[in-house]
């Protein structure tokens, strides 16, 4: 997952936390067809070895495809198991260092820093190739703390590792940080909703995309 050229942010999709493959699969095609996406994160919640297998499989396949790059969210195990191309690690830094010796220098590791600057830059140094920071808009879990503007606008100036906003996205939000993140990060906003082609289209709506 590379930095973008252009000064749009790219589109960065998140799985549902649960899903039917075969269901959530269809719905994914028609996404992933109708507009370009940088990468897609499989974030199942769930411990149960089988149904990450049967899901990986089957995400792989359609992300494969279309030449997207298909990471999976701290389950670093998994990453040469499924063939994927990498791993979202939840817990900031910490993890870094461990999930690039493992998996080598080709795989993308990436680190959600929550909204900590400091977590973000060490993730930098350990060898991550992108920091997540969220979530950007008002939401009833965690502490309520968010990652603000600020936060992005000084990571753009100062530091060249690729940035991810996500977390309670909303088209104002998406407007308002296209200028300062590389890549916006999408899931619950769109797959809740009856249309999630449509649901994406009005959320990108202020990037003309």
């Amino acid at each position: 997952m590379s930095t973008p050229q252009t000064e749009q942010p790219q589109i960065y999709l998140v799985t549902p936390a649960q899903f039917a493959p075969e269901t959530f699969g269809n719905q994914l095609v028609r996404v992933l067809d109708s507009r370009p996406v940088a990468c897609l994160r499989l974030a199942l919640a769930t411990q149960d070895e089988d149904r990450i297998l049967r899901a990986g499989d089957a995400l792989r396949e359609i992300c494969h495809a279309r030449d997207i790059p298909l990471v999976i969210e701290d389950h670093m195990l998994m990453v040469t198991r499924l063939g994927l191309d990498g791993v979202h690690l939840s817990d900031g830094a910490r993890s870094v260092r461990k999930a690039r010796r493992e998996l080598g220098k080709e795989a993308i590791v990436g680190a959600f820093c929550g909204h900590s600057r400091h977590d973000g830059m060490n993730a930098g140094e350990a060898g991550a190739d992108y920091v997540s920071f969220g979530p950007v808009g008002q939401s009833a879990l965690g502490d309520g703390s968010r990652a603000e503007r600020d936060l992005f606008q000084w990571w753009s100036e100062m530091i060249e590792i690729p940035v991810v906003a996500e977390g309670g996205l909303g088209p104002d939000l998406v407007q308002s940080l296209a200028p300062v993140t590389d890549f916006i990060a999408i899931g619950e906003e769109i797959w809740k909703a009856e249309d999630p082609d449509a649901a994406l289209a009005a959320l990108l709506a202020p990037l003309g995309q």
